[in-house]
């Protein structure tokens, strides 16, 4: 897929193949709207972990973050471009109807809480597996290719497992105390030119997240500014977003952003304990690293930070990817429309493989 001439790109794609052939441990990524990927090579085994994100290297975060998000150590760091090709046009593919009824049931049990007054919003998610047959090299480079508005990756540690993905979410980016990041909820399927029509359901949803961060930020900053709501294509999805920007207020750690980011709204709820109790109590499956986030910790300079929510990923492992997919669950939901919108957001990760 890469261009014969793209020396540094063919280079990063093989030594992925030799790591994993190790069994050693890196992360290689693509950040939205760019063509150069980084690649991230640690030369052990040994399993790292970051507590207080100060550390060099690529952090991988589960859901539930109690002082295990995982470090790839930079013992080498490559840079290549990849450049996009015409993509052919997909047939939409047949998904599976396992789980439904047990995804209905787990949305009313939701919305019962919600109307009991003991949640504002809750993100609830499903499990499924499949089939595949694809290398995970090949399955990076489609990723890069179909998601160019994306953060792209490919993980692998060997006392973790493999996860790849295209997430629309940032969480954070620092850069000189500059702090950015996005308010991101609602979910409709792209329908061709048809732009979308959001119900009061979707706005309420992506007005909550915006009250949310500014609750959460705010005492960390110098000032905040949230932009105006746009609707934002990811693949083959529509969604509602807000830029988030501002300055930091002097002596605030990088944690204490992360920590009033994490979880955010859109992948657990408001408020957030009671919303992450009941995912906890009644998923009946572990996120894992799903919902949890990635990137890069001083890569570039100390003090740069850039993170992303990990959306729209699965876990491959030996010839079985388990995809996630979820939405957020308020009380205009209907049951029978948010197992459809995880059908839809199932396509991002099955259209891969």
């Amino acid at each position: 897929m890469p261009y014969p001439e793209n020396k540094e790109f063919t280079t990063i794609l093989a030594k992925i193949d030799a790591w994993l052939g190790k069994g050693l441990p890196f992360a290689v990524y693509r950040k939205p709207k760019q063509e150069k990927v980084t690649a991230v090579f640690q030369g052990n085994d040994v399993l790292h972990k970051t507590i207080d994100f100060e550390d060099e290297g690529f952090v991988f975060a589960p859901f539930d973050l109690k002082d295990n998000a995982i470090l790839i150590q930079p013992d080498e760091l490559l840079t290549g471009t990849f450049k996009t090709e015409s993509q052919v046009g997909k047939n939409m593919i047949e998904i599976s109807e396992s789980g439904k009824e047990t995804h209905i049931n787990l949305v009313r049990k939701g919305i019962s809480e919600i109307e009991k007054g003991h949640l504002k919003k809750v993100v609830l998610s499903r499990k499924m597996e499949v089939e595949f047959a694809t290398s995970p090299v090949k399955i990076f480079q489609s990723l890069l290719n179909h998601y160019t508005n994306a953060f792209c990756y490919l993980f692998h540690h060997p006392k973790v497992g493999t996860w790849c993905g295209a997430t629309p979410e940032t969480l954070v980016e620092i850069k000189d105390k500059q702090l950015r990041t996005m308010s991101l909820a609602a979910t409709l399927p792209f329908q061709g030119d048809k732009k979308p029509m959001w119900g009061l359901k979707e706005i309420e949803e992506q007005r909550m997240v915006s009250d949310y961060i500014q609750e959460r930020l705010g005492p960390a900053m110098e000032e905040l500014h949230i932009g105006q709501t746009e609707s934002v294509r990811a693949g083959n999805l529509w969604h509602l977003r807000s830029e988030v920007t501002g300055v930091l207020s002097s002596g605030n750690a990088i944690k204490k952003v992360i920590t009033a980011l994490h979880p955010t709204p859109a992948v657990c709820g408001i408020p957030t304990q009671a919303a992450k109790s009941f995912i906890l109590e009644n998923e009946n499956y572990e996120r894992s690293f799903y919902t949890g986030f990635l990137g890069e910790l001083n890569l570039s300079k100390v003090g740069e930070t850039a993170l992303f929510v990990n959306l729209r990923c699965m876990e491959l492992q030996g010839k079985t990817a388990a995809i996630f997919v979820g939405g957020g669950i308020t009380s205009a939901s209907q049951p029978e429309s948010e197992w459809i919108e995880t059908q839809n957001k199932s396509r991002t990760m099955l259209n891969i493989l």
